[in-house]
């Protein structure tokens, strides 16, 4: 019989399954919350938010200089020394700011934002703004001139500011031509030509009176029908009232914009030709329109404003009557307050304050 002998037969090794290729879970998450990341940096940091940002703006003393040039001088007059400051305030307004850029003014509390287009109308070009901008700031220019010789006492003339295009006037008369005399009446405030039309209609002739270069002249114009309801003949010219001295006022700042630094450019003229300090020595801002009959209108931004007065060392700010509601809620600490209607007002108050009497406050 045969012994059988059991052996083992060997098995091949399993073979060990390769390692996976590719990305795990976790870490496909962290690629996505990056990317996502990048791609709202992205966005917040170009893409741009339909809004403007307005903040505290540079300060200027209107008695003082920028760069060696002074900011009001006043040539072929005797002028008296100044001490202190008449600061005219300004708005700093941001344009094309982006999504994160607005956030972190708003979160600074100096800036607050505003609707692009309440600033930028639709299909207005920013350099349109800009011309308009600086034309106003030029208005106020002449109008504090206005006020402050008015207030002062100077004589005053009526002159042509503009003509109107096609109309009745634009053959014989022109811009800055000083007006003598309209339909046999004599003019001596720019009311007086309004007057003198007020019994005329379409196609009377009037007899205007002006004068050009030193020189009397004379002309027969045919009145045109104005655009509006009037039933008055339409002459076709802006009078203008304006200071009749013979010396000359030259405002000389740049980049700036806008009408609300009137009031401050008509208490430099007036402190400039008169004896002693109208503010006493001291450092004074203040911001509003003028007009030039003296009257203060009402401006945008004060808070700003106040807050760039008050971190230049003003401890006085004149305050437009119509913005006091609003300032006296935004006031700094340590910044008084005072109320004004007229540059009369301005000049009262800061005699008083210097003589240390009281002033009318917000």
């Amino acid at each position: 019989m045969t012994e059988r002998t059991e052996t083992a037969v060997e098995q091949p090794p399993v073979p060990t399954p390769p390692p996976r290729r590719g990305l795990t879970r976790r870490t496909w998450t962290l690629v996505i919350s990056l990317f996502s990341v990048l791609v709202l940096g992205l966005l917040g940091g170009f893409a741009r938010v339909p809004y403007v940002a307005l903040g505290p703006g540079p300060t200027y003393d209107t008695l003082g200089q920028v760069g060696d040039t002074d900011v009001v001088h006043i040539e072929g007059q005797e002028t008296f020394p100044t001490k202190g400051h008449l600061t005219m305030t300004t708005v700093q307004l941001t344009d094309d700011v982006s999504l994160f850029g607005a956030l972190g003014l708003w979160v600074s509390g100096r800036y607050a934002l505003a609707p692009r287009e309440e600033f930028f109308r639709p299909g207005e070009s920013e350099q349109k703004v800009r011309d308009e901008n600086t034309k106003a700031f030029q208005d106020s220019q002449t109008s504090a001139e206005v006020a402050a010789l008015r207030y002062l006492k100077y004589p005053m003339k009526v002159v042509v500011a503009e003509v109107t295009k096609g109309s009745a006037a634009e053959a014989s008369i022109e811009p800055n031509d000083r007006l003598l005399g309209v339909n046999g009446r004599t003019v001596a405030v720019a009311e007086d030509v309004r007057t003198a039309l007020s019994t005329t209609k379409p196609g009377d002739e009037v007899e205007v009176v002006f004068e050009r270069g030193g020189e009397k002249k004379s002309t027969r114009v045919t009145l045109g029908k104005p655009d509006d309801d009037r039933a008055n003949g339409f002459l076709g010219v802006l009078p203008v009232e304006r200071a009749d001295v013979p010396f000359e006022i030259k405002i000389s700042l740049d980049d700036v914009g806008g009408p609300s630094a009137g009031l401050m450019f008509a208490l430099s003229i007036v402190d400039k030709l008169t004896p002693g300090e109208l503010n006493g020595g001291n450092s004074v801002a203040g911001t509003g329109e003028i007009n030039d009959k003296g009257e203060v209108g009402r401006i945008g931004g004060i808070p700003f404003k106040m807050v760039a007065a008050r971190e230049g060392g003003a401890t006085v700010f004149l305050v437009p009557a119509g913005n006091c509601d609003e300032a006296r809620q935004h006031a700094p600490e340590g910044l008084r307050l005072v109320k004004v209607e007229k540059i009369d007002d301005a000049v009262k108050s800061l005699e008083s304050i210097d003589a240390g009497g009281d002033a009318p406050g917000c």
